[in-house]
């Protein structure tokens, strides 16, 4: 039996991937990064439900030009808190404010990779996310006893090569699970 710091550390990194019976209009259907988690709470990332800013929009906020090709690319709207705070996952490059979530991933904060990404010469994969997701502590290890949540291991593929309406499908059927199967009840199959 692993002890409660133990099922802390081992969620940073991890796909929080809603229940199909998790019923919160912020979470329905949704796939979070999970990207600091410990003793005093838990934030995460949801990246499969589109802000309503354009990335042009943003840039344009900034002071920052665009390359066209990037016209089309959704923003991900984090979670419900801080809808002011961007946030970059990208899987290489240093930046000012760059923390490591993971092997896979890293998250940065300051203006300098925006300024790269806008010139064509930021991070090989990258997602922007406006507003993060957050849980005080034990919260989110609490729901996950209540079966609203599902975790898997972080997968480059569905942050960076999956479409986001495809995010969730995708993540659910990693885990192999039919979930036509699964039951609303806590501890029923």
């Amino acid at each position: 039996m692993k002890s409660n710091q133990s099922i802390i550390h081992d969620l940073t990194g991890q796909l929080l991937i809603a229940s199909p019976n998790l019923n919160d209009p912020n979470f329905i259907k949704t796939v979070t990064l999970i990207c600091e988690n410990n003793a005093m709470g838990s934030l995460g990332l949801i990246i499969n439900k589109p802000a309503e800013s354009t990335i042009e929009e943003i840039f344009n906020e900034l002071d920052l030009q665009t390359l066209d090709e990037f016209n089309n690319i959704p923003i991900m709207q984090g979670g419900p808190m801080g809808m002011e705070r961007g946030f970059v996952i990208h899987n290489d490059g240093q930046y000012k404010h760059t923390s490591t979530i993971n092997k896979q991933f890293n998250i940065t904060t300051s203006k300098d990779i925006l300024e790269d990404i806008s010139t064509g010469n930021g991070p090989k994969d990258s997602l922007l996310v406006l507003g993060y997701a957050g849980w005080g502590p034990g919260q989110l290890e609490e729901e996950l006893k209540t079966n609203s949540w599902l975790c898997a291991a972080s997968d480059e593929d569905i942050l960076f090569n999956t479409p986001y309406q495809n995010r969730w499908d995708y993540a659910i059927q990693g885990l192999g699970i039919n979930i036509n199967n699964m039951s609303d009840e806590i501890g029923h199959a």
